[in-house]
């Protein structure tokens, strides 16, 4: 393996764990015989560009390089050596599963796997379309079917760099929260990772979703092996337009289908997180306003929300009930389910940020605090007037807080962490 150097770290970067031709499950990548170049960032599944959120975020659309036939990941760890076998954290990438990559400048792990003196992977998957919807005789989970790949990929090799195959967190964001909540209960993910950080997943909106999906489906079916990939996006954007009309779950049409393989059906998925309780301790939660990134996007309830007298007060409550609805109560009830099944659960809402700018305590806001340096965050309109010493001040605590329950499944005591996060036990 040859990797690089940088500031303290050391990278291997753009690993193909698994080949992915179109519409098939993933095929892992056989142990190579010479050098692995590992020195150039992993290129991200093939996605339809969404300015809005890449201005919020301060993406830039240069730093989107696609391949399709291959899937990668990327691994940090410190550069000085451990006395014993460093834990190990997943980063699964959101995007309300039809963008991202886990590569980004925003997304950097080099941070968090120095402070918390852990190996970070950040792994991409199979997005949209061509990931989550299966259909006219074609697998409906492949992006999870991808996931579960690069788990075997670092229960095999992670050793190898430092790592302690037996004790790997995931930790994702949206739908890479939600991706994670799913692997707990995905065949063939059984004893590949301990524990799961699932922040801000959308488990609001995941039930009753057959109909809508087979009507993706239908529009989907005229896509096949040979067309070419900017058509395949041009009809993905169809298939979203035409999964509208149904409630909330609309707004992110895409995701995990329950009954199709590895997932058990919908009616049996609540017995299967009671059974794998036991064996993964989960850190789950929401921030505090997590809607207020979609209003501020939204150019009709930003313009209801700069309406005298009753603007502000509807919107807030807006973002009040959809952010209950989508995100926290189910967040609660899952951390319930999980400590009455024997499991280790702890529930966090994030705060920082309320109440300053459009977007307050908004959905991403604990990214600019958990990965990346406060300069990689500097053209993000989500984190716009915060001080860089205050993003590095309130990160550190938060990096911190993550690594320490990905080595132990514990978390520090609340007054350490007060001010970035407030958190409850399950089960007491």
């Amino acid at each position: 393996m040859i990797g690089w150097h940088d500031r303290g770290a050391l990278r291997a970067t753009g690993l193909c764990y698994a080949t992915a031709r179109r519409f098939c499950p993933p095929v892992d990548t056989p142990p190579s015989r010479v050098p692995v170049h590992a020195t150039t960032w992993s290129p991200a599944a093939p996605q339809n560009i969404e300015p809005e959120l890449n201005a919020a975020l301060g993406v830039a659309v240069e730093e989107f390089h696609v391949c399709e036939e291959a899937l990668h990941l990327s691994i940090t760890l410190p550069e000085h050596p451990a006395d014993t076998p460093r834990p190990v954290m997943v980063w699964i990438h959101g995007g309300s599963y039809v963008f991202g990559t886990a590569d980004l400048p925003v997304f950097d792990t080099r941070p968090l796997a120095l402070e918390g003196d852990v190996i970070v992977v950040g792994v991409n998957y199979r997005l949209g379309l061509l990931g989550f919807l299966g259909g006219e005789g074609r697998p409906a989970n492949l992006g999870l079917l991808d996931l579960i790949s690069a788990l075997r990929w670092i229960h095999t090799n992670i050793a190898a760099f430092g790592g302690d195959p037996g004790n790997v967190t995931l930790f994702g964001h949206s739908a890479g929260g939600d991706a994670a909540a799913h692997l707990m209960i995905a065949e063939g993910a059984e004893g590949l990772f301990q524990r799961a950080i699932i922040q801000s997943a959308p488990l609001g909106i995941r039930r009753g979703r057959a109909k809508m999906n087979a009507r993706m489906a239908a529009v989907a079916a005229e896509v096949t092996e040979d067309t070419p990939l900017d058509e395949v996006l041009r009809i993905q954007t169809r298939v979203i337009e035409a999964a509208q009309g149904f409630g909330l779950k609309s707004a992110m049409p895409f995701a995990p289908q329950y009954g199709h393989y590895p997932l058990p059906r919908e009616q049996h998925a609540p017995a299967a997180w009671r059974r794998a309780a036991a064996a993964i301790d989960v850190l789950i939660g929401t921030t505090f306003e997590e809607t207020a990134l979609f209003l501020v996007l939204s150019p009709a309830l930003s313009r209801l929300r700069r309406a005298p007298w009753l603007g502000q007060p509807l919107t807030g409550a807006l973002v009040a009930a959809t952010t209950r609805k989508i995100y926290r109560r189910d967040a609660a009830d899952f951390a319930r389910r999980h400590a009455k099944s024997d499991g280790r659960a702890f529930v966090y809402r994030f705060d920082w940020n309320q109440g300053r700018g459009p977007y307050g305590a908004a959905h991403t806001l604990e990214l600019p605090l958990l990965l990346g340096e406060p300069q990689s965050w500097r053209d993000a309109d989500i984190v716009k007037g915060v001080e860089e010493s205050e993003l590095h001040e309130c990160g550190q605590r938060l990096r911190k807080l993550w690594a320490d329950f990905a080595r132990s499944g514990h978390l520090a005591q609340k007054g350490r962490i007060e001010k970035v996060i407030q958190w409850w036990r399950a089960n007491e």
